[in-house]
C-alpha cells in the first residue's frame, strides 16, 4: 500500500530516530566541504556517515538533557539540513551545536527556517541569549548569521581536528529574550 499522507514542499519538525542516517549523511557532507582546506584526503574520510549517524542515534535516544535538541529541514520527504541546539556555557544562553544544509538546497530558505525554529525552540525554553561558533574562513555561513542578527563577540577558538590539524572558530552571538522597556 503506499502512503498518500502529503507532504510539504519544505519544512522543519524536530528530528526521530530514525532521522540518524540521514542527519549522518548530511553532516559527513558538510564537514568534508567546511573542513577540507585543513585536513589531508585520508583524514576527511573518517568523517562517514555511518560514524555521526551512530552518535546521531544515540543523541536521539537518549539526548545530553531534556534541552537538547535535532531539528531537521525538509524539502519533501528529502532531509535536506540540520541544527543541533542546548544550553549554551553560560546561563541563560542557549547554543547552536551544529547544523548546515546541503550544498545542493542552499539559498531555498531552510537555513532561515532552521535557524527561526532554533530561535523559538531556545527562547521557549527560556533562553535570553543564542551563540554559535563558526569557522572564522567560512565567510558564507557567518555572512548568513550576521544577516539574521548574530554578531561576532570577539570570542575564538581553535577547534582540534585529527592530525594535530586546527581551525579557528568565532563566536556570534544575539539577544533572542524578550525586549525590555
Amino acid at each position: 500500500m503506499t502512503d498518500l499522507t502529503p507532504t510539504p514542499d519544505a519544512a522543519v519538525r524536530t528530528a526521530r530516530a530514525t532521522d540518524a542516517d540521514a542527519v549522518g549523511a548530511v553532516q559527513a557532507q558538510l564537514w568534508r566541504e567546511a573542513y577540507g582546506m585543513f585536513l589531508s584526503p585520508e583524514l576527511l574520510e573518517q568523517f562517514t556517515p555511518e560514524a555521526f549517524a551512530q552518535v546521531w542515534a544515540e543523541s536521539l535516544t537518549s539526548p545530553p538533557s531534556p534541552l537538547h535538541r535535532l531539528l531537521v529541514a525538509t524539502q519533501g520527504a528529502d532531509l535536506v539540513g540540520f541544527v543541533a541546539i542546548g544550553p549554551g556555557e553560560h546561563e541563560g544562553t542557549g547554543e547552536i551545536l551544529v547544523g548546515g544544509v546541503l550544498a545542493s538546497h542552499r539559498r531555498s530558505g531552510h537555513g532561515s527556517r532552521l535557524l527561526n525554529a532554533a530561535v523559538d525552540t531556545l527562547r521557549a525554553g527560556d533562553f535570553g541569549q543564542v551563540e554559535g561558533w563558526v569557522l572564522a574562513l567560512d565567510e558564507q555561513t557567518r555572512g548568513f548569521a550576521e544577516q539574521a542578527g548574530l554578531s561576532a563577540d570577539g570570542a575564538w577558538r581553535e577547534r582540534a581536528l585529527p592530525g594535530d590539524s586546527a581551525a579557528r572558530e568565532v563566536r556570534l552571538r544575539a539577544w533572542i529574550g524578550p525586549v525590555e522597556d
